[in-house]
């Protein structure tokens, strides 16, 4: 996964764009242990994470 692009997608889904860098090593690194341990896809484990973040994003702009 490139780190630049996804570190772009998480400031487009409301990660503060000084955490993006950071924050998309780790997702990287989060989505590839998911997919060894579940036996599943990388991609399939990265989407799952990255609606994880939007919906605690989303609350978090609502004031939940």
């Amino acid at each position: 996964m490139n780190l630049d692009a996804l570190a772009e997608g998480l400031k487009a889904l409301g990660c503060p764009p000084e955490k993006c860098r950071e924050m998309a090593a780790q997702l990287d690194k989060r989505a590839t242990q998911l997919s060894q341990i579940k036996g599943t896809t990388y991609e399939s484990a990265m989407k799952h994470l990255l609606s994880l973040m939007q919906k605690g994003w989303s609350a978090q702009a609502r004031g939940l």
